[in-house]
């Protein structure tokens, strides 16, 4: 008879033979509901990696199957809030878990990410000494779950490990800076996370015929319509885009640089989930990039067959 309390999501799957990737949200710093605040997910090689930490990451990596236990490596592209806030639920969540099939993290949890990544998020970790001295000394938690290594680096090759590497390129969100974007490569597929960018060529140079092209984006044209509405909050609203990508920049990218598949995230605004909403935020992109496009959702799933 099972157990009377609730059980586990079922575990995802991380197959050998995939590389996947899983949007945990797709949102912004604004509140929107059905997106969540920016994180994706790669699994590959027997092993979870999470590209940044938004506030609702934990609840959707619990959603999507590879709950946050599996994840040991973090890789943030840049320390907007939106980005980071999550890290000190993953870090007690990916520690101190139920017992289960997956146990919990019993080594150092690895964080990577530009310069100034250990500072930001070390002041976290910092936060939580209290909380973490009493799950040592009176749960017994693992002591070795308990410590972060950091790993600062704004280009070049990043993580090696189990067939999966990563690397680190420079793209432009200032004032936000340095800020990154990140190619995955596992079994001769290739992955590229934009991170938040003004266009880059970085990021075409990176993403040439890649798989799979995760790239910010707002609608110019939608904007425009929210800011002449609310000319009292018109700086608010279009100022933030002037760090980012619109949609058919990205598509002039994804066009260059040959990819076979686009994926749009980080929407600004977070268009309705209709096909006619979906339409409308992505006009003018097929006339460019002549290959694949989505508009991204929370908890969507990418499976890329390997060789």
């Amino acid at each position: 008879m099972p157990h009377p309390f609730i059980q586990d999501t079922p575990i995802a799957p991380v197959a050998e033979g995939l590389l996947s990737v899983i949007l945990l949200g797709t949102g912004t710093p604004r509140a929107y509901p059905g997106a969540a605040k920016p994180a994706v997910a790669v699994a590959a090689g027997g092993q979870v990696l999470l590209f940044d930490c938004g506030s609702d990451t934990v609840r959707q990596l619990i959603s999507s199957g590879l709950m946050p236990q599996r994840v040991r490596d973090v890789f943030f592209t840049h320390h907007h809030y939106d980005h980071n806030a999550g890290f000190p639920d993953l870090f007690i969540s990916s520690w101190r878990t139920h017992v289960g099939v997956i146990p919990g993290r019993s080594q150092a949890m690895r964080v990577y990410g530009p310069t100034r990544t250990r500072e930001i998020i070390g002041k976290f970790y910092d936060a939580l000494a209290y909380d973490i001295g009493l799950r040592v000394a009176y749960n017994k938690s693992d002591a070795a779950g308990a410590d972060i290594e950091f790993f600062e680096k704004n280009s070049g090759l990043v993580f090696d490990q189990n067939s999966v590497r990563v690397t680190a390129f420079a793209v432009d969100h200032r004032p936000v800076e340095p800020a990154l974007g990140y190619l995955i490569e596992y079994r001769g597929k290739r992955v590229v996370i934009s991170g938040d960018t003004r266009p880059m060529p970085s990021t075409a140079a990176h993403a040439r015929e890649a798989d799979l092209l995760i790239h910010d984006a707002y609608n110019e044209l939608w904007l425009t319509e929210i800011a002449s509405e609310n000319p009292d909050q018109a700086i608010q609203v279009t100022n933030p885009a002037k760090y980012h990508t619109t949609t058919l920049e990205a598509a002039k990218i994804a066009q260059e640089a040959q990819v076979q598949h686009l994926v749009l995230t980080h929407h600004i605004p977070v268009p309705q989930a209709t096909s006619e909403a979906e339409t409308a935020y992505i006009t003018g992109m097929s006339e460019i990039f002549s290959g694949r496009i989505t508009v991204g959702r929370d908890l969507m799933r990418f499976d890329l067959e390997t060789n």
